[in-house]
C-alpha cells in the first residue's frame, strides 16, 4: 500500500487548453525564434536613410515603445524581425517609400534549450548549432538510473500555440526513429519509472540475499 501510494500520473495532453491531434513531428518555429522582446529592454532601431527615424528605444513595463510619427508600439513577445515589420508597415507609403528597417537588441541573451526530468544535471543548455534530443540529454550528463526512455517530452510553442511531442528515447538510441532536431526555448523532460523506483525500495527493504534473488526473478521474466 505505501508503494501504491507513490504511484504517477502517466497521462498527457489532459488539460482543457491542450487538444490532442495526430502530427508525425512537432512543427519547427519560424523567424527569430530564439529571442522575445520583452519590458524593459534596450532596442537600436535603424531605419535606413532616415537617421531621425533611427534611435535606441526603451521598452516600457508592458514591452511597448513611443516610436517618433507612429505613436506607441507593442513589441512585446515579438521577435526583433516581427517588429522591425511593424515599424516598416506604419512607416511605408506615409512618411517612407520603401522602409528598411532593422531592431538590435542591447543585451541579447544566448539561446537556450531546458532539460529536465530525470536527467543527471537539469538545467538550460546552450542552443548554438543542430541541435538534437540525444545531444541535449546527452549535454545534461545522459540519463539517471529512474528514467523511463518512453516517456521523454519535447515541449515547443510556435506562433502562440503550445505543442508537447512525446519520444521513445531507447528506439531513436537504436536508430528505430531518427533524432529529433530542437529548437531554442525547447523544453525536454524525461519521464520518472515507477518500476524502477519500486525495485530500489524492494532492494532496501530486504536482505542482499534475497535482494539477489529479486533481481534474478525480474530479469528472468
Amino acid at each position: 500500500m505505501a508503494l501504491s501510494a507513490c504511484a504517477t500520473d502517466r497521462t498527457f495532453g489532459a488539460a482543457q487548453t491542450i487538444e490532442v491531434t495526430e502530427l508525425s513531428e512537432l512543427p519547427e518555429p519560424r523567424g527569430d525564434f530564439g529571442y522575445k522582446i520583452g519590458p524593459q529592454e534596450t532596442l537600436g532601431i535603424e531605419v535606413l536613410g532616415a537617421e531621425l527615424m533611427s534611435g535606441t528605444f526603451l521598452t516600457d513595463e508592458r514591452g511597448q515603445i513611443e516610436y517618433p510619427l507612429l505613436g506607441l508600439i507593442d513589441f512585446s513577445g515579438r521577435s526583433p524581425s516581427e517588429a522591425a515589420r511593424l515599424i516598416a508597415d506604419g512607416l511605408r507609403g506615409r512618411y517612407v517609400l520603401n522602409p528598411q528597417v532593422r531592431i538590435i537588441p542591447a543585451d541579447f541573451p544566448e539561446p537556450t534549450i531546458s532539460v529536465g526530468g530525470q536527467v543527471s544535471r537539469p538545467g538550460p543548455y546552450p542552443a548554438a548549432g543542430r541541435q538534437t534530443l540525444l545531444r541535449a540529454v546527452n549535454a545534461a550528463g545522459g540519463l539517471n538510473e529512474f528514467a523511463k526512455l518512453d516517456d521523454v517530452l519535447v515541449m515547443r510553442t510556435v506562433d502562440s500555440q503550445n505543442y508537447i511531442g512525446l519520444y521513445n528515447l531507447a528506439a531513436i538510441q537504436r536508430g528505430n526513429y531518427s533524432d529529433p532536431v530542437l529548437y531554442p526555448n525547447d523544453i525536454v523532460m524525461v519521464g520518472d519509472s515507477p518500476a524502477r523506483r519500486r525495485l530500489e525500495t524492494l532492494l532496501q527493504l530486504v536482505p542482499i540475499a534475497t535482494a539477489a534473488s529479486i533481481v534474478l526473478d525480474r530479469t528472468t521474466r
